[in-house]
């Protein structure tokens, strides 16, 4: 029955499509929140969880046993999910709540999608942009933050407690496997094709110094901070190796141009202009853009502009949906509504860059109140100054004072100099519903895995890794399928290295100033966690040396081994859970 139930869960996961703007996969933020009777480090590891032993006991005396147990508590989320389950509802009733649950996470994984697609990176696009950033500064900082988002804000809150550690080593290692063999191979079959030698050398150096280095902190079973400072080192000499590489490339190439258009001079040959295409590609777009505008001009008014901001919904492209992207549509209306009215968008590709002047107006309230009450479960947003007045209640005060002003100084048809300033409130309030999205993800899987009796390990290799990643698989499969195979070649490996670098170095040392400590002690959660390290490393080894062999040229033949590798270690990784091999 628990075997049945485990592929149910999977077979659930892998119905969530991502959306193509998320390129990238769970990856871990090495921190944690430690007891003070451990000066020297933190353990990370699942058999301290008290909370697995409520199965052992009869259904009569669980839920007393969950009210009293810390560790069936500590969960960061809104839902207390132990209680629901086990005091909640009547024992014989569990079948159905353990359906519920998995409804519920295939919903937690399309609305963090949403968030990050259509919230979070279009303002980072914003700030990208206000700032002037080149594109390859933009590509490996705030384009890879907006596509690993929820891999960090997930993989940091299984970190933050140690009974849901073992999900973000899971999740790290198999996400890592899945992207570089499934995904890549999947490409090579679509559409075999050459890699670029010299980029794809680059990205797999530097994801295999990150996998061993984190190898050899699992090993030792602690990290330090000049550890965890190291990792953001690392990070920022891929940046500059990325930002030199494209300029040295960018310098070959000029000359080249340079001397093919003088040499077309002196034989008298008309060469092709590129803004010729540019400017053909651009009109092209523009009259796209024009097909749904009016003949006359028209002006909206106040809150017909309000009402048109927060429907999400398109009806001049309804009729031409397929009924599945119907249903699912309307599953994400009360969701996009919500964050319509509470996350501004600043999208700098259109005339007006999305200025909505009284919906607007509204995020300057809706914004922050949104930022008191998430942030640490609304902790703080709850909290009473002097005893007396919420500090929810104040942010509303100060949120409709600005917005008064700001509504009556600025106009419906122009946005104001200090516009871009909402890309910077999106970022913020964006990330902090991504941050609480991931929570309560976090912990569904750690519920299931009390019920079912799963380690933490393998939830997190195999629900959290694909839930993340299917949807990036179709979409660089797309990709491929349009003829840029390298672009989602590139895409593979891109987002894992930042998620990885990023995720562990920051959130160790975010734990560690929480925490005034210079060490995390970690310790891994049985063999499943070699398992999956080792066949990381295997499959990156592998890549290193059999692309190369094959003149860099990646053919249906690789694609096939690609896979049949990741379905071999995912049997191995099972029989391992289930204690059928043991090393």
């Amino acid at each position: 029955m628990r075997a049945l139930l485990f592929v149910l869960f999977c077979t659930v996961a892998l119905q969530w499509d991502r959306v193509s703007c998320q390129k990238s996969v769970y990856l871990v933020a090495l921190g944690n929140v430690w007891s003070s009777d451990r000066p020297a480090g933190v353990t990370l590891n699942r058999n301290g969880d008290e909370c697995d032993v409520v199965m052992n006991l009869s259904a009569s005396q669980r839920c007393e046993f969950v009210k009293n147990t810390p560790d069936c508590a500590s969960d960061e989320g809104f839902i207390k999910y132990p209680w629901v389950t086990f005091c909640l509802f009547p024992p014989n009733l569990l079948p159905l709540v353990i359906t519920i649950y998995v409804i519920w996470l295939f919903v937690l994984f399309l609305i963090l999608g949403l968030i990050a697609s259509d919230f979070f990176c279009p303002n980072l696009s914003a700030i990208s942009s206000s700032l002037r950033l080149t594109h390859n500064v933009a590509g490996v900082t705030f384009l890879a933050l907006g596509n690993g988002a929820p891999d960090v804000f997930s993989a940091m809150a299984a970190f933050s407690h140690p009974q849901t550690a073992g999900l973000a080593v899971g999740a790290l290692f198999g996400a890592g496997i899945f992207v570089t063999t499934v995904v890549a191979g999947s490409i090579a079959l679509i559409k075999p094709f050459t890699v670029a030698s010299r980029p794809f050398l680059r990205d797999v150096i530097f994801y295999m110094a990150a996998v061993f280095w984190t190898f050899n902190i699992l090993y030792k079973g602690h990290i330090s901070m000049g550890e965890a400072v190291g990792y953001l080192g690392l990070y920022i000499a891929y940046v500059l190796t990325v930002i030199v590489s494209a300029f040295v490339y960018n310098r070959q190439k000029h000359q080249l141009n340079e001397s093919a258009q003088s040499s077309g001079r002196e034989h008298g040959e008309i060469l092709p202009s590129d803004s010729y295409g540019e400017t053909n590609s651009g009109s092209i777009q523009a009259h796209d853009g024009e097909e749904y505008e009016p003949l006359l001009p028209y002006n909206q008014s106040t809150a017909q502009i309000f009402l048109n901001a927060i429907n999400p919904v398109d009806s001049r492209t309804w009729r031409r949906r397929h009924w599945s992207a119907r249903v699912l549509k309307v599953i994400k209306v009360p969701v996009e509504v919500l964050l319509l009215l509470t996350v501004p968008v600043v999208d700098t590709d259109k005339e007006d860059h999305n200025w909505k002047r009284p919906l607007n107006c509204l995020h300057i309230i809706t914004g922050p109140l949104v930022c008191v009450l998430t942030f640490q479960s609304g902790k703080y947003g709850l909290y009473l100054i002097e005893g007396e007045f919420p500090v929810w209640v104040l942010t509303v005060c100060i949120g409709v004072f600005l917005s008064a002003i700001v509504f009556f100084t600025t106009t419906n048809n122009h946005p104001p100099r200090y516009h871009f300033l909402y890309s910077l409130l999106g970022f913020v309030v964006s990330a902090l519903w991504i941050s609480t999205v991931a929570s309560e993800i976090v912990s569904v899987l750690h519920l299931l895995g009390i019920v079912l009796r799963l380690s933490n390990t393998v939830l997190g290799l195999t629900l959290l890794a694909w839930g993340n990643s299917i949807g990036d698989c179709f979409a660089d499969i797309t990709i491929a399928r349009q003829g840029y195979p390298r672009m989602a070649i590139s895409a593979c490996f891109g987002g894992i290295i930042f998620n990885m670098l990023f995720g562990v170095g920051l959130g160790c040392l975010l734990q560690m100033f929480q925490n005034n400590n210079n060490v995390l002690t970690l310790e891994l959660e049985g063999m499943l966690s070699w398992v999956l390290s080792g066949a990381l490393g295997l499959s990156l080894v592998l890549s290193f040396i059999l692309v190369p062999l094959q003149c860099f040229h990646l053919n249906r033949v690789y694609g096939i081994f690609l896979l049949i590798f990741y379905i071999v270690f995912l049997i191995v990784a099972l029989l391992t859970e289930f204690r059928i091999i043991q090393f």
